[in-house]
């Protein structure tokens, strides 16, 4: 919806309802954990010792909560890229990032995410662009569930 008289972004607004599908599925390493881990200071044993992580009830190390985000942006760059979306990604910044976790992501897990752009809204020549993340495991089972928001800057801006 365009509810400013300014200048409307290039953001394609018919696009709200659609879902996309990563092209294939992550794998989740324990490598990939523990960088998180040292990236976001998250210091506890769970998330690089599996003894650790076994003493506590988990198959593994146990990724960060906000592990969930490297799924679910490069499950986002298929709309981001998508020519029809009409987002210019250098004219794009992150305002906000929820989650809700259905249960931990672990090492060893093989998880696909859905894409589903809930909301576009034009105001004073700025898309606040909502979408949302479907993160499941191989049977389908949801893992997390991470709702973004960009604000796309038209041209101008």
């Amino acid at each position: 919806m365009n509810d400013s008289p300014g200048r409307p972004t290039s953001v394609n607004l018919t696009l709200v309802g659609r879902s996309y599908a990563p092209s294939e599925t992550y794998r989740v390493s324990a490598a990939k954990i523990a960088e998180m881990a040292a990236a976001t200071g998250a210091t506890h044993p769970v998330h690089t010792d599996p003894a650790a992580a076994r003493e506590l009830g988990y198959d593994d190390v146990v990724a960060p909560p906000t592990f969930a985000v490297v799924l679910a942006q490069r499950a986002e760059q298929a709309y981001v890229a998508d020519p029809e979306s009409g987002i210019d990604f250098s004219r794009v910044v992150h305002a906000e990032e929820r989650f809700t976790h259905h249960r931990p992501i672990v090492a060893g897990d093989a998880l696909r995410t859905t894409v589903h752009v809930d909301s576009i809204t034009e105001r004073a020549g700025i898309a606040m662009v909502s979408t949302r993340a479907e993160i499941a495991d191989g049977a389908g089972a949801p893992v997390a569930t991470v709702r973004s928001t960009l604000a796309v800057r038209g041209e101008g801006r």
